[in-house]
């Protein structure tokens, strides 16, 4: 008599035997699974085990435990390792909190030359010294391991993120004084009074614009050839300048002019200019920062032979932020000095003041806006 199964027959629904078609014939999926595949379809077209063993190049055994679990579990199953409970952790926690701990300093404190951990020197350093504190399951930790554990915590030894330490202890003092500033050109400006008896303007330096010159020519864009302008990666440095501008808070006028540097002797000239373009009002209030050049003793010298004609709204320390004016310097960087090209520091200080004078021509009013309205006066 022919020999039959007893094992019961495997029924696929329609969807799941394209599944196994598609499957058996990839290129791209695992080996395994493509191999389980192929026996699942082969024993449901009628080949026995041992057919099925001798084709794919296995044992019985192995075929077998595809089929059965196919039979209990399902198609998708069969296709898939069962989920295994895994090999015990062999890292305690005390050992990891350990591990945690010397990520947390410097490799400097341990006689290290580096700034930062790599997890080579890390894993190399918890090797060497992991019996002596009690952890010898770290004995044959790997960088591998360490980069796990310290994702997990959440802890990167190897990056630096920067923060700036609040080092004025009067700065909330000073940032009351600059929003109530703002608050008064606010409520004032909202009543569109034109007799005002003072101004108030918000002043900076921008150093360091360089003077940039091409090495060739641009090309211009070319419709169907070129969609941007085409320059040439090398330049030229020229040296650099300064901008001292100050902005009306009352009419969105820029002030300024354009030196090498910016010394006292320059903020000085720009004072003495503030004082005659506003010859018809008593005051001028000034919104500025601590350098030194507006503390010297060749300003306060200046200041002297001008008695309450100039007064000066100091902003915290670290709290540029506070200053109107960068609001502009910013604009002006992304809008004007972004991709700027010249032949000369003359040609530059030419094309910033003619730029001044485009925005003089339809000036913007900037408005401190955050939390206007919680502010007191």
């Amino acid at each position: 008599m022919p020999f039959e199964s007893r094992r019961a027959k495997l029924i696929i629904g329609d969807d799941a035997l394209e599944t196994l078609r598609s499957l058996s014939k990839s290129r791209k999926e695992a080996h395994d699974k493509v191999e389980r595949a192929k026996i699942l379809l082969w024993y449901h077209e009628g080949r026995t085990v041992s057919e099925i063993a001798r084709e794919i190049k296995t044992n019985r055994p192995r075929v077998e435990r595809v089929i059965n679990k196919a039979l209990y579990m399902g198609i998708l199953a069969a296709l898939r390792d069962l989920p295994r409970r895994g090999r015990s952790k062999l890292i305690t926690p005390e050992a990891r909190a350990w591990l945690i701990s010397i990520a947390c300093r410097k490799p400097k404190d341990f006689n290290y030359a580096s700034e930062l951990w790599t997890t080579r020197l890390l894993a190399q350093y918890i090797r060497q010294h992991c019996e002596e504190q009690g952890h010898a399951c770290l004995k044959k930790i790997g960088r591998g391991t360490v980069s796990k554990i310290l994702s997990k915590s959440e802890i990167r030894p190897h990056k630096i993120t920067y923060y700036l330490e609040k080092r004025d202890a009067d700065f909330d003092q000073k940032m009351i004084q600059v929003l109530h500033a703002y608050k008064e050109v606010y409520m004032l400006r909202d009543k569109k009074n034109k007799n005002l008896k003072f101004s108030v303007v918000s002043y900076d330096e921008k150093p360091g614009i360089q003077a940039i010159g091409t090495v060739a020519p641009d090309r211009m864009p070319v419709k169907g050839a070129f969609t941007s302008i085409a320059r040439d990666r090398e330049y030229i440095r020229y040296g650099t300048l300064t901008l001292l501008a100050a902005i009306d808070l009352f009419s969105g006028q820029i002030h300024g002019i354009v030196k090498d540097r910016h010394r006292s002797a320059e903020f000085i000239e720009f004072l003495k200019m503030l004082n005659y373009q506003y010859k018809r009002i008593k005051k001028i209030k000034i919104i500025l920062d601590n350098h030194s050049a507006h503390i010297s003793k060749e300003t306060n010298k200046y200041l002297a032979k001008h008695t309450n004609r100039f007064e000066f709204i100091f902003t915290p320390k670290h709290g540029s932020w506070l200053n109107i004016i960068e609001t502009f310097f910013s604009k002006m960087t992304r809008s004007f000095l972004r991709g700027l090209r010249v032949d000369s520091k003359k040609e530059l200080k030419e094309r910033i003041e003619k730029y001044l004078d485009e925005v003089n021509e339809c000036p913007v009013i900037y408005k401190w806006k955050y939390k206007m309205e919680d502010i007191d006066f």
